[in-house]
């Protein structure tokens, strides 16, 4: 486990398992890196070098009050790599992590990467608009922050419901609850807020257009917080040659409703790339 320090003076904390061909995890809104060590350790074991970090104001790493933008965690994804002297890494991006991969491509290119892997991602775009009339309406992102300034815990105690699919017939433990809640309240507050306003303005579309790397897009057909037919369906359609993947009933929190199964999945998309 170890820190750096980006180019503003904030410490960003990262887990590096493992050796072999890197891939780089992002993780989602409002947790941490250690929604990924179920993946994390399964693609250890099986020959590659997987990381993940916490993203700024979130986890272990520094809680500044500003820096909650797509651009800034671009930023910090480009300098990680960097400070990492990664080459040919294979971005893994969930939920809102999903955004911050594809801006680090729009903004940086592809010369270090070589797969990209979207996981009920927020791109291309997620609130609803003129010229995206399927996407989720603004006033949800209203209520969101509502209720986290209002009830932090008990807003994402509650969230936890349509995140996982609960109310979908999926099952998870009384553990995973917990650790999904003890996740998010290391967050800080503002960056908590801040990234609720950024995954609901952010446009990836211009991003998306400059992905030219092998890309796997893993949706749940039944994903109550990012939905399937607003991102993932776009998202697989805009890349070309997109490996599209959808799980049957998959809530937004398959990565562990469905997690033998992403797990397998990741494994033989990576495998694949050789």
């Amino acid at each position: 486990m170890a820190t750096f320090t980006t180019a503003d003076g904030v410490n960003i904390w990262f887990k590096d398992w493992g050796s072999g061909q890197p891939v780089l995890f992002s993780h989602g809104w409002p947790l941490n890196a250690d929604m990924w060590d179920s993946q994390l350790t399964h693609l250890a074991e099986n020959g590659y070098r997987a990381i993940a970090f916490d993203r700024r104001g979130f986890g272990r790493s520094d809680q500044p009050w500003n820096g909650h933008d797509y651009d800034t965690f671009a930023q910090d994804i480009h300098a990680l790599i960097g400070h990492l002297d990664l080459h040919e890494v294979t971005l893994v991006g969930f939920s809102m992590g999903g955004g911050d991969i594809t801006r680090y491509i729009g903004r940086y290119g592809t010369t270090r990467v070589k797969a990209l892997v979207l996981l009920g991602a927020v791109t291309p775009l997620m609130a609803k608009s003129d010229d995206h009339p399927d996407g989720v309406a603004r006033q949800a992102f209203e209520d969101i922050l509502q209720g986290v300034r209002n009830d932090r815990a008990q807003f994402i105690r509650d969230f936890a419901t349509p995140f996982y699919g609960l109310n979908a017939g999926q099952q998870v433990s009384e553990g995973v609850l917990s650790q999904t809640l003890n996740m998010a309240l290391l967050a800080s507050l503002k960056g908590t807020l801040d990234c609720v306003t950024a995954f609901a303005e952010a446009d990836f579309r211009a991003d998306l257009a400059k992905v030219d790397v092998p890309t796997l897009v893993i949706h749940g057909d039944n994903d109550q917080i990012v939905p399937f037919a607003a991102t993932g369906k776009l998202t697989a359609a805009q890349i070309a040659g997109a490996q599209l993947t959808v799980y049957d009933n998959g809530p937004h929190g398959f990565t562990v409703t469905h997690q033998q199964q992403l797990n397998a999945d990741l494994l033989a998309f990576l495998q694949g790339l050789q």
